[in-house]
């Protein structure tokens, strides 16, 4: 015989618990059965909900994610930039700072004449 599963142990028991004198066993049973459909059907909503929540929630989370992933490409495009404009200053210090040298270097040369 099969095993009567947990919705089923659970409807038996409302259905007994609320029993009413004078009723009969086949019509318990039926009353116990209406119960048990009901909780089956309550549980099947529950997961169905559930389910859709996962969704929502991986739908806003693949959202979420795509947002970054446009926002990110950006922010690396721009670092080249930075880095390229800072060796550039280098260089640029660099040049003007050998000119510096230079000019002083030929102008006390004339100075002294050697």
């Amino acid at each position: 015989m099969k095993q009567p599963t947990r919705a089923a142990q659970d409807a038996e028991a409302i259905a007994k618990a609320t029993q009413k004198p004078g009723q009969t066993k086949a019509q318990t049973k039926l009353i116990a059965q209406g119960i048990q459909q009901g909780i089956e059907l309550y549980k099947k909503q529950q997961k169905q909900k559930s389910r859709d929540a996962d969704k929502a929630k991986k739908k806003q989370l693949k959202a979420k994610q795509q947002q970054e992933d446009t926002v990110q490409p950006s922010a690396e495009e721009s670092m080249p930039i930075k880095a390229q404009s800072k060796g550039m200053g280098g260089w640029i210090c660099c040049i003007l700072t050998w000119g510096l040298l230079l000019t002083l270097y030929f102008t006390n040369l004339m100075q002294f004449n050697f």
